[in-house]
């Protein structure tokens, strides 16, 4: 769950590439990255930790050119504290290419090997990232055979990645004195939308996001989505290309993104994300009535922030009372996507502060949006008892999360998912202290979501029924990633322990 957008415009770029991943920094807060182009020459700067933070008057002044990419990311596969693994990546050959990309490759290891092998490329880092630059940069060698990048030998780049490429992806890259290209794994998994604007001078300016309220905000018309398995061309001269690059492209989105990554004012493909939640609100609603007494309930809370709309139109549709019971301090990160279980767990109560006034005497039905490891809701039921609260209720948006999400989501392995392992919902209701506990069911999240897109046949809900659309994660698959994070806690633990 990075952010990613590539900008072609008429004049300078860094500003609005800066301003595009502030829109995007919900994505992820562990480092940043910006590379523009002037002319045939790359200017990049990228760094841990906040869009503000990481770039300077300085650095933003040497960010030269009118056409550029730029990233914030959250780590899923490789090193989450070098800066080496920050994005952008570079390569020099073939022209020169700069690439960030959302979501995780299955079959990266395989991938580098191969890479190395056979086709004498270095990887530097553990970045799963890198490896899929360089099978770009493989395929456009072989393509272009030498000669000038034309339409056809891109594209056909792009096909061949997509035989070679497992898991999701979608990606933004820069080619020098070529112009910029985007493209979407064949199921569509990760988002990745397109907008247009005329410019002063009359000219057409594109740009690639993550989501559409970057476009919004940066004034550009939205345009749609970039399709599963399509690649968009803006060539050197500002000319608009688009192919379907893949054999079987079916629009297979990710589920969690509607129900909490991504922000509510944004559509993805053409899924409004607050209608969304509202609906999910609506639904959660109906699971509330079979399982508790209205009467029994004194008012709605939302866990802020993105659980408010189903907060609000669930109250409403049981004629309950809605009140906000959480202040949340915007200046502490979103503690999901933080690095490390004991730095999610201290920063709750930084995040959140209970409103006494709210809670004393009263029985509440507080509304999450999903439950993963089950740190933060603990703490809240436990913040909510000590303001005086009489009885707790919980209401999750979204089903169990009871599987690994291999995808680009921050939870790899069954044993730190508090439903994993199809535990049941009493259990895990204990474990929170909760008086009761209501998931939203499976086929109410898919009602929510879908109903706004009638086309999409199927959505990618692998972390809630552990199906998996690419079809290639397996057991053995899910084990090994199991071992080999257990091991890096281990080394961590021991490394922090010898400090």
């Amino acid at each position: 769950m990075c952010g990613i957008v590539a900008l072609y415009a008429s004049g300078p770029v860094n500003q609005r590439l800066y301003d595009a991943l502030l829109l995007l920094q919900h994505r992820g807060q562990d480092a940043a990255g910006i590379c523009t182009v002037e002319n045939r020459t790359f200017h990049m700067h990228k760094g841990m930790g906040l869009v503000r933070d990481v770039f300077r008057t300085r650095n933003m002044r040497d960010l030269l050119g009118n056409c550029g990419i730029g990233q914030v990311r959250y780590p899923t596969q490789g090193n989450a504290s070098s800066n080496k693994e920050s994005q952008p990546f570079y390569v020099n050959a073939p022209y020169g290419i700069v690439l960030a990309h959302n979501g995780n490759l299955t079959n990266a290891k395989e991938l580098a090997k191969e890479l190395y092998e056979l086709d004498r490329r270095h990887i530097n880092t553990t970045s799963d990232s890198e490896v899929l630059l360089n099978v770009f940069a493989n395929e456009l060698q072989n393509t272009t055979q030498g000669n000038h990048l034309t339409e056809d030998a891109l594209f056909g780049a792009v096909a061949s990645m997509h035989k070679r490429l497992k898991g999701s992806y979608a990606v933004v890259a820069c080619i020098a004195g070529h112009g910029m290209i985007a493209f979407r794994d064949p199921h569509g998994i990760r988002p990745l939308c397109i907008g247009s604007n005329i410019a002063e001078d009359g000219t057409t300016e594109y740009m690639f996001a993550s989501e559409s309220v970057v476009l919004e905000g940066s004034e550009f018309t939205l345009l749609g989505d970039v399709a599963p398995g399509e690649a968009v061309w803006v060539d050197e001269l500002g000319k608009l290309h688009k192919r379907q690059c893949a054999e079987k492209a079916e629009l297979n989105p990710c589920i969690f993104e509607y129900v909490y990554l991504a922000r509510p004012d944004s559509v993805l493909d053409g899924i409004p994300v607050y209608d969304a939640r509202l609906r999910l609100g609506e639904n959660l609603g109906k699971e509330i009535k079979k399982q508790i007494p209205l009467e029994d309930i004194d008012v709605v809370m939302p866990i802020p922030d993105s659980s408010r709309p189903a907060a609000a139109q669930l109250a409403k549709a049981l004629g309950l009372e809605y009140r906000e019971g959480f202040i949340k301090n915007r200046y502490v990160g979103r503690t999901f996507i933080m690095p490390g279980q004991a730095i999610r767990k201290k920063s709750v109560r930084q995040k959140l502060n209970a409103m006494k006034v709210e809670f004393v005497g009263k029985n509440v039905l507080l509304v999450d949006d999903s439950i993963v490891r089950g740190t933060t809701i603990t703490e809240i039921v436990r913040m909510a008892r000590q303001s005086g609260a009489r009885k707790v209720f919980i209401a999750s948006g979204a089903p169990p999360v009871r599987y690994p999400n291999v995808y680009g989501i921050d939870m790899p392995t069954s044993s730190e998912l508090i439903a994993g392992d199809n535990r049941p919902t009493e259990e895990i209701r204990m474990e929170i202290g909760a008086d009761a506990l209501v998931y939203q069911t499976l086929e109410g999240m898919i009602d929510a979501v879908g109903h706004f897109n009638p086309n999409i046949k199927a959505f990618d809900c692998s972390c809630f029924d552990g199906k998996y659309v690419t079809g290639d994660v397996t057991p053995e698959y899910i084990a090994e990633l199991e071992r080999e994070r257990l091991e890096s806690k281990q080394q961590k633990k021991k490394a922090e322990s010898e400090d």
